[in-house]
């Protein structure tokens, strides 16, 4: 127990510091900035930011909720926070983050948390900040709050082909329906919809000032190979660019060709890499 002396459970009192830690990468920590964002430092619906400290200074944090993702976490931070995940028990669904500190943390708690359903070993991050390379789809547009029952299969069909599993198989759905609600809502999820069949579709998942992380990028498998998905793509920049933040970002899997063809069509350029551990 001497190596978690370093960690402790971060609250409010620490949001200068913390800004400051995520403000160092602002879009490879989109997500955890977001998140603190919504639910403050302190969480909620169960979870919590770690804190590493050197000499009295934040020096790394590890978000600890559905997602566990490290953050600016070298190995003296990496050993702290899995030796207190070891302690704590495995509470979340994945561990995601850059490629050197998710392997690490993953070596160290394998024993106790194994085995994995999934290891994505190397996921590219990629960036635009600037005018698309392709000519937007002009039939893609926010999805209207009457639309959800059309693109709630969408978006269960797109997560259960990108992960493996459905991701309503738990409790019927509500509470992926309920994400999905939010992000119509907030109108921050965006398709092509002709005579009720989403052919293309997307959503900005996480929002900070300094950028905004897509999620959910499907084409209707009956219509893949005919250009939606980068005007779909080149659509929801223009958006995102106009109304949303500075800087879109999104990670991809290495082995998938044609969406790494798209995003680089698109233009998208790589900025980092991280690994998904997927349980």
């Amino acid at each position: 127990m001497l190596r978690t002396s370093a960690v402790r459970i971060l609250g409010e009192r620490d949001r200068e510091a913390v800004s400051a830690l995520l403000d160092t990468d602002p879009v490879g920590n989109v997500f955890v900035a977001s998140r603190l964002m919504t639910t403050g430092i302190s969480g909620g619906g169960g979870a919590e930011v770690w804190g590493h400290t050197e000499r009295g200074r934040l020096t790394a944090l590890c978000y600890s909720g559905a997602n566990l993702v490290p953050v600016n976490a070298g190995p003296a931070a990496v050993r702290s926070f899995a030796d207190h995940a070891r302690w704590r028990g495995r509470r979340c669904s994945s561990i995601v983050g850059p490629v050197e500190a998710v392997n690490d943390f993953w070596q160290q708690v394998t024993p106790a948390w194994g085995p994995a359903r999934v290891i994505r070993a190397s996921q590219p991050v990629l960036e635009i900040d600037g005018p698309p390379e392709v000519a937007p789809d002009p039939l893609v547009r926010r999805v209207r709050i009457h639309e959800i029952n059309t693109l709630v299969p969408a978006c269960v069909a797109m997560f259960t082909e990108e992960v493996g599993v459905p991701p309503d198989s738990g409790d019927g759905g509500a509470l992926y329906r309920a994400r999905v609600e939010e992000l119509v809502r907030t109108g921050r999820a965006f398709a092509r919809i002709e005579d009720g069949r989403v052919v293309f579709k997307a959503e900005i998942g996480a929002v900070t000032r300094h950028a905004c992380q897509v999620q959910g990028v499907w084409v209707h498998p009956d219509l893949r190979g005919r250009g939606h998905s980068s005007a779909g793509m080149a659509a929801v920049v223009n958006y995102a660019l106009a109304e949303i933040a500075p800087r879109v970002t999104l990670y991809v899997n290495d082995f998938n060709a044609p969406a790494r063809a798209t995003y680089q069509r698109v233009g998208f350029r790589q900025v980092g890499e991280v690994m998904s551990v997927l349980f």
